[in-house]
């Protein structure tokens, strides 16, 4: 990486620079023309004018004198110019993008500079409150909601550290094995909606294995975006946690994965429709990736990432989505499935070849191998995809094109997921031997969490299975497995379990000896795998969420993993629901105190569930519900249209 900076006049600094155009080039030759990303850094001082004064120094660099304040704007930019664009024809210069942006706030005070920040930040942040409590102290309020509230809850946010003020993060972290702080846990979750607002937003590109706080030049698996859960992960909360909007680069990048996934799909299978491995980049790179089929080959990361556009909509029930963005991209999606899959044994429809990803198994000759036919994972992915589109087709009256005949006649042939000898959720189409039963992945679960193929309620057995395997695979593991099974326990409304994967996380890890650890936090509260990934920061929210809500299309489970012992009294406002539903719950002494729902839009609920009660909902838009622990209606109001979102 080659780079230079300069003052210009009185009060910036400018650094200039260009990357290699081969990506393991760690910097420029004297002779070589830089081919890689350009960009630009400019650093801008300002001081009071009556008072203030700026000099260059001797060594370039700028002083203040004779003023009690000072205002820095940095802005930056780059010549990168979409993922279909080669660095040397980008033309987009960085160094004129960065003085344009500059001279738009220049004239802006530090008040309004910083008033813009807090209403642009708080409008999301605070749709979510969480308070949680060993007792009933520091934890007050009721579901429903006032007129009094300008914003939903703004006023309950409560990031509360512990009650001595100087005890550092830290050792907070290091305590919580033994103290289990509930307002360490409100803290996590929270920081985690807040990563994502800081680093997804409109307009930038996709959240990868570090977010942006990359701090290295080369960073662990070149901080890129990994499909076989690592990416995935980084957007589970946007949707439950109520970042919707955060999602949009995942899916601008989506729509750039099918692009080029169109061309690895009829170069590499001579297949239809479009698809992505388990290793792509910002250039959206699609094709198996160098390395060992154990976790290269593996073409299921790009319909992983559709189940997300349908989930979008069940969440948000925004048709105009559904039939511009979602439906042409899960119909590619689905014709390459439908390519890819063969006629095996017994006439069940499957997937060859297939890897279950970064994990072996024993074949019947006692050596290690990796590849098979249909894991299942794969299955579990393409019944998700398969029911999706179906739905989506029905929704947009599409139910009668080929394609969906297609996928209507496939999904019965799936083949099914299948219960090993020791009681277990079957990782492969063979009960193979496992050589590494406490492995980090545990992608055979994909149809209990994030998918919805396995349920308490629809398949029992299964369920029993699923935790039959969670136990087999013990609860070490990095940062993000660590979440991954949070989320499967609390789908499986294993309360303890879930609960015991949260504390899990706060071990305190050492940077300079990380090789000691596995999963984990620093001491700012990221998450290491290790090294760092952000992965774990998002996946903890969604795993939280999930323990309080879980929800359906028709039906709303409150509470469903709530650890009774731990927070014994707590109050979570502006979770959301499948159907466009907005949940308010708080709780005392381990019990449901009080729900309030709404939506602004017709809902599909029609059932709501809590320890065994279920009870007929049928909520109007544009009012607020508010339910007792006995799920008994005590109040409706007009919904105040601050609370919309």
């Amino acid at each position: 990486m080659s780079h230079h900076s300069y003052v210009k006049g009185e009060n910036q600094i400018i650094i200039e620079g260009s990357c290699p155009g081969n990506r393991y080039a760690q910097k420029l030759n004297e002779n070589d023309s830089p081919q890689g990303i350009q960009f630009t850094a400019i650093l801008d001082l300002q001081v009071s004018e009556a008072r203030g004064l700026v000099r260059v120094s001797e060594d370039s660099k700028l002083r203040v004198e004779g003023s009690d304040w000072a205002v820095l704007l940095l802005v930056s930019s780059s010549s990168f110019d979409g993922p279909f664009t080669k660095p040397i024809d980008s033309k987009k210069n960085p160094t004129s993008d960065s003085l344009g942006v500059l001279k738009s706030i220049g004239n802006l005070s530090y008040v309004d500079l910083y008033s813009h920040h807090l209403d642009d930040y708080q409008s999301l942040f605070h749709r979510v409150s969480l308070q949680l409590s060993k007792s009933s102290k520091n934890v007050s309020g009721n579901a429903s909601l006032t007129r009094k509230e300008h914003m939903p809850f703004k006023s309950d946010i409560s990031l509360k550290g512990s009650e001595d003020d100087t005890v550092s993060t830290a050792e907070r972290v290091k305590a919580f094995q033994t103290d289990e702080d509930p307002s360490l846990v409100e803290l996590l979750f929270q920081y985690g909606r807040y990563l994502l607002i800081s680093c997804s937003r409109p307009g930038t590109q996709v959240a990868n294995l570090q977010g942006i706080w990359n701090k290295d030049l080369t960073p662990p698996w070149d901080g890129a975006q990994h499909l076989n859960i690592n990416l995935q992960m980084n957007y589970w909360p946007s949707l439950s946690c109520n970042l919707k909007e955060c999602q949009e680069p995942l899916f601008e990048y989506i729509s750039s994965l099918s692009i080029s996934g169109s061309k690895t799909a009829k170069v590499n299978y001579e297949a239809k429709g479009w698809v992505a491995h388990q290793v792509s980049d910002l250039w959206a790179k699609t094709s198996p990736d160098a390395g060992q089929a154990l976790w290269a080959l593996w073409p299921m990361g790009g319909a992983w990432l559709c189940t997300h556009l349908w989930e979008h909509y069940t969440y948000t029930m925004d048709k105009d989505f559904l039939r511009d963005k979602a439906y042409p991209l899960l119909e590619g999606c689905t014709s390459f499935l439908l390519d890819w899959l063969i006629e095996g044994p017994g006439g069940y429809l499957e997937t060859n070849p297939s890897t279950s990803p970064e994990h072996m198994f024993i074949a019947p000759d006692g050596k290690p191998a990796s590849v098979s036919y249909s894991s299942t994972m794969d299955m579990s992915i393409i019944k998700e995809v398969f029911s999706a589109i179906v739905s989506a087709a029905k929704i947009l009256g599409r139910n009668e094109d080929e394609l969906i005949q297609k996928v209507l006649e496939a999904l019965p042939r799936l083949l099914p997921t299948k219960i090993a000898r020791d009681g277990s959720i079957m990782e492969w189409a063979q009960d193979f031997q496992d050589p590494e039963v406490h492995h980090r992945h545990v992608s055979h679960l994909f149809g209990l969490f994030p998918g919805h193929t396995i349920t308490v309620e629809k398949t029992p057995d299964l369920c029993k299975a699923a935790g039959n395997t969670l136990y087999k695979r013990g609860e070490d593991g990095p940062g993000w497995s660590t979440m991954w099974k949070a989320a499967l326990w609390a789908r499986l409304h294993r309360s303890e379990h879930a609960y015991r994967m949260v504390k899990h996380l706060f071990v305190l890890v050492d940077p300079e000896n990380e090789g000691n650890y596995e999963g984990g936090l620093y001491s700012n509260l990221f998450t290491a795998h290790p090294p760092f990934q952000i992965d774990a920061n998002f996946g903890f929210p969604a795993a939280i969420a999930e323990m309080l809500v879980q929800s359906t299309a028709e039906d709303l489970y409150l509470l469903p993993a709530l650890p009774r012992d731990k927070w014994v009294n707590g109050c979570v406002k502006g979770l959301k629901a499948r159907g466009k539903l907005t949940v308010n719950i708080c709780w005392k002494e381990g019990d449901l105190r009080e729900v309030g729902l709404w939506s602004n839009e017709q809902n599909s609920l029609k059932r709501l569930h809590y320890r065994g009660t279920t009870v007929k909902a049928n909520l109007s838009p544009g009012r607020v519900y508010t339910f007792n622990r006995t799920l008994k209606c005590i109040k409706k109001q007009p919904l105040p249209s601050a609370a919309s979102c």
